[in-house]
């Protein structure tokens, strides 16, 4: 683990120093992404660059980097979410300040006037999780359902007639609900 950066930053102090933080964490210390993830084994490379804006709002250039094992939920096997973010942090003493705030800056709240580094890059790297993991370039998964087996070539879920193998055409999960609406509707 690489240190050069201390636990808690005065985000004013730096930003009137233009301080430049980096290093790495292990993943095992965030332990709301730990949980998350399949092993906590591999660590979190980042760089915060602290400046004020023309507005003179202390802002954090954060970039973090790293490789996060999860389990696609295509396949089911294990791979690396590749994470490579960059964001501007616009950092804000009270939760209503976010209000006044440009779209292109994300608000942080300080803790009584500091920032956890650690927690900056834990954040940035939840924000960086897939809603649904899927590994780089799978492009055919076999699945089995009562017996058949079929080749699904990602996320297209239309079904022959016959209730067979996919056809590859996007079916509207709502059109049964639309035919029972027809059906009740009076004439």
């Amino acid at each position: 683990m690489s240190r050069e950066y201390p636990d808690w930053i005065s985000p004013a102090r730096a930003a009137e120093g233009k301080r430049t933080f980096s290093g790495t964490i292990p993943l095992s210390r965030m332990k709301r992404l730990a949980g998350l993830l399949v092993n906590a084994e591999g660590e979190a490379t980042f760089t915060a660059s602290f400046k004020t804006d023309l507005d003179k709002r202390v802002i954090v250039d954060l970039q973090v980097e790293a490789a996060l094992p999860l389990i696609c939920q295509a396949s089911l096997e294990v791979y690396d979410e590749q994470v490579n973010r960059r964001s501007e942090l616009a950092v804000i003493e009270y939760e209503n300040e976010q209000e006044e705030l440009p779209d292109n800056y994300e608000p942080v709240l300080t803790e009584h006037g500091r920032l956890a580094v650690a927690v900056l890059v834990e954040d940035e790297l939840l924000l960086a999780l897939p809603q649904i993991p899927r590994k780089p370039g799978l492009q055919k998964v076999r699945y089995s359902t009562s017996g058949q087996s079929f080749e699904d070539s990602g996320f297209e879920d239309g079904v022959s007639e016959d209730g067979g193998a996919p056809t590859g055409v996007k079916k509207n999960p709502f059109a049964v609900l639309q035919d029972m609406l027809k059906r009740d509707k009076p004439d």
